[in-house]
C-alpha cells in the first residue's frame, strides 16, 4: 500500500501549492487527483488574483475591502494573514515564471475589481488561473524524487482509525478500476467547490463536492454553506462564466430600456460593486420586467477599446462568438446571474487543520472563513496559494511526530462492496443518475439562488431529501472497469446531495440578508442575533444538525454596507 507523510486530495492550485510546501518543508508526498492537474477547475479563474503590492497601496486596505466585501461574516484573522501575505505570495509567482501582465513602464500592473478600493487585480490576460497553475505544475516535476504523482484516481473515502484521527483514504484507479488504500499521517483535502449542485453554473463537471462530503460523512464540521455566490455576468443557456475582468476594463451593464442601472444600486462603484450588490441589482431588473425577453440584461464592453479587449479579454471574445453567437467588440452581449462559487465549506483553522484530528482543507473545499458572506472578486485564487501553502507547511509540520498508520485491509474489502453493489443495480425502468442530478441543479437554481424564502427553501429540502431516497437505486449501464465514468457518477451524486442538503438546511436557518443570502421574508442584516456563522454537522443519523460559531474580530466593527 502506498505510505506518505501528507496526502493531498486535489490537484488544483490550493493541491499543488500544498504539495510544493509540504515537500519544501522535507515530507513524502502524494497528490490524487480525478482528472489530470492542469484541467483541475482552477484552470478557469479568468480575471486575476489581489495583493495590496503597490507603495500606494496596503495590506490594511485590502483586508478591509474584503471585511466589507463578507458582509461582516469573515474572520478577520484569517483575512488579516491572506492579505499581509499576499505580496510575497505574488512575487513568489512571478519569480517562478507566472507571466503577469506588466505596464510600459515594466511594472506589474493591475486592474480594477468590484469591491476594491485599489485597483490591486494583478492578471495574465483573462487565464490567470490556468497560466498559474502550469507553472506550479511544472514547479512539481522538479520534486518527482519526493512528491508522487497520482493522475486519475478518484477518491472515495476518508479513512480514520480507533482514535477518529484521519490516517489516510481509498482512492480507485479510473483507468482500469483499481482500488487502492493510501496510507498517511497528514491529509489535505484540495478538491475544489460543489458548483454542478446547481444548474446552470459557472463550474466544471468535476466540482461535484467531493471533499466537501468527505469529511462531512466522518465527522468535520461545515460551516457557511448557506453563502453561494451567484456570479453576475454568466451566459444564459449554460452558465459560462463571462469574467469580472470585462467590467474591470470598464464595460457597463444596461438593461432592456437602455438604463445603466448600477446608477441607482450603487452610486459609487457601480458594475464595481461588490458581487452579491450586482448580481441582485440585475436579479431585480430582470423579476422587475426591465430585463430581455429571455430573462437577461447587456453587458457593453464595446466601451473598451477594441485592441485592449483583443488584448486582455481574449478568452471571453471567443466565448462569445463561439456559444452566443456576439462579437462583444461590436456589440453588447446578454447575460444574468449565474451559480459560481460557495463560500462556505470545511470548517478550518487558519493553518488548514480541521477539528478532525490529521485532516486538513485548503480552497474552495475549505471554510477559513476569509470570504463570510460574499468573495470579492480575484481573492479565490489568493485564497488557495495562501492557505494551500500553510495547510501543506503545518501537514509537513505535524507528519514528523507521527507515525505511519498501517489500514486494515478490510476497509478496502467494505469500499469494493460498496462500488459492486452500485454495478449490479438492474435498470428496472427507474430514474437515471443524470435525471436526479437535473432536478437537483434545477431545484437548488430556483429556490436557493439570488433570492430565498421560507417556502422556497421548505420545497427546497422536500425535493433533496426525495432525491437522496431515488439516488441509491438509480442503475447504470457501464458495468465495466476501464474509465467507468457512471460508477464515479453515481458516487458524485450521492455528494451533490449531502451538499446540496448542507446548503438548504443552513439558508433555512438563516433568518436575516447578509451577503449572498437575501431572504425575502427577512430583508434585512440583523447583527443582533445572526453576526455568528452557521456549522452543520452529521448526526449517526445522517441528518445535518445546525450549530454556531463565533465570527472572530481584529479592528473592523460592522457598518452599513454600501458602494
Amino acid at each position: 500500500m502506498p505510505a506518505h507523510d501528507v496526502l493531498i486530495i486535489g490537484a488544483g492550485l490550493a493541491g499543488q501549492r500544498a504539495a510544493l510546501a509540504a515537500a519544501d518543508a522535507g515530507a513524502s508526498v502524494a497528490i490524487l487527483s480525478k482528472v489530470h492537474p492542469v484541467r483541475s477547475h482552477s484552470v478557469a479563474a479568468a480575471g486575476g488574483i489581489n495583493a495590496a503590492l503597490n507603495p500606494g497601496d496596503s495590506w490594511e486596505s485590502h483586508a478591509y475591502d474584503t471585511v466589507k466585501g463578507s458582509d461582516y461574516l469573515g474572520d478577520q484573522d484569517a483575512i488579516e494573514i491572506m492579505c499581509r501575505e499576499a505580496p510575497d505570495e505574488i512575487l513568489h509567482l512571478e519569480h517562478i515564471g507566472v507571466t503577469f501582465h506588466r505596464s510600459d513602464t515594466g511594472h506589474l500592473g493591475t486592474r480594477a475589481f468590484g469591491g476594491a478600493s485599489a485597483a490591486r487585480t494583478y492578471y495574465v490576460a483573462d487565464i490567470t488561473g490556468q497560466a498559474i497553475l502550469h507553472v506550479l505544475y511544472e514547479q512539481l516535476m522538479k520534486h518527482h524524487e519526493t512528491v508522487d504523482r497520482y493522475e486519475e484516481w478518484f477518491t472515495t473515502t476518508l479513512l480514520q482509525d480507533d482514535d477518529g484521527h484521519c490516517i489516510g483514504a481509498v482512492a480507485r484507479n479510473i483507468r482500469d478500476g483499481r482500488l487502492e488504500v493510501f496510507d498517511a499521517k497528514s491529509v489535505i483535502l484540495a478538491s475544489g467547490g460543489a458548483g454542478q449542485v446547481f444548474k446552470p453554473t459557472t463550474n466544471a463537471l468535476i466540482c461535484t463536492g467531493d471533499g466537501i462530503a468527505q469529511a462531512y460523512r466522518i465527522g468535520a464540521p461545515l460551516m457557511d454553506m448557506e453563502m453561494i455566490q451567484y456570479h453576475p455576468t454568466t451566459l444564459a443557456e449554460n452558465g459560462f462564466l463571462i469574467t469580472e475582468g470585462a467590467r474591470g476594463e470598464g464595460a457597463h451593464l444596461y438593461n432592456a430600456l437602455g438604463e445603466r442601472f448600477m446608477e441607482k444600486y450603487a452610486p459609487n462603484k457601480l458594475e464595481l460593486a461588490s458581487r452579491d450588490v450586482v448580481s441582485r441589482a440585475e436579479q431585480t431588473e430582470i423579476n422587475e420586467g426591465r430585463g430581455f425577453p429571455d430573462g437577461t440584461i447587456a453587458l457593453d464592453i464595446t466601451r473598451v477599446p477594441r485592441k485592449r479587449t483583443l488584448e486582455a479579454l481574449r478568452e471571453i471574445v471567443n466565448i462569445g462568438r463561439d456559444f452566443a453567437g456576439v462579437d462583444i467588440t461590436r456589440e453588447p452581449i446578454h447575460i444574468r446571474p449565474g451559480m459560481h462559487y460557495i463560500m462556505g465549506g470545511v470548517r478550518t483553522d487558519v493553518d488548514g487543520q480541521t477539528p478532525i484530528p490529521g485532516l486538513y482543507a485548503a480552497g474552495e473545499v475549505a471554510c477559513v472563513s476569509v470570504h463570510g458572506g460574499n468573495r470579492l472578486g480575484a481573492n479565490s485564487l489568493l485564497d488557495t496559494l495562501i492557505f494551500g501553502r500553510r495547510s501543506g507547511e503545518h501537514a509537513a509540520h505535524r507528519a514528523r511526530g507521527v507515525a505511519m498508520p498501517k489500514t486494515s485491509s478490510r476497509r478496502l474489502a467494505d469500499v469494493a462492496a460498496e462500488i459492486d453493489e452500485i454495478i449490479r443495480r438492474e435498470n428496472t425502468g427507474g430514474r437515471r443518475i443524470s435525471e436526479i442530478k437535473d432536478e437537483l441543479g434545477e431545484t437548488m437554481n430556483r429556490y436557493v439562488a439570488v433570492y430565498r424564502d421560507a417556502e422556497g427553501l421548505a420545497r427546497a429540502h422536500e425535493i433533496v431529501r426525495r432525491l437522496k431516497a431515488e439516488a441509491p437505486t438509480a442503475a447504470i449501464d457501464d458495468k465495466g472497469t476501464v474509465f467507468n465514468q457512471d460508477v464515479l457518477g453515481a458516487i458524485e451524486l450521492g455528494y451533490m446531495l449531502d451538499v446540496a442538503e448542507a446548503i438548504v438546511v443552513a439558508a433555512q436557518e438563516r433568518k436575516e440578508s447578509r451577503g449572498a443570502q437575501f431572504r425575502t421574508d427577512f430583508p434585512e442584516r440583523n447583527d443582533a442575533e445572526w453576526l455568528h456563522h452557521i456549522t452543520i454537522s452529521r448526526n449517526g443519523d445522517g441528518v445535518p444538525e445546525k450549530g454556531t460559531a463565533p465570527v472572530r474580530f481584529t479592528q473592523w466593527e460592522p457598518q452599513e454596507r454600501t458602494y
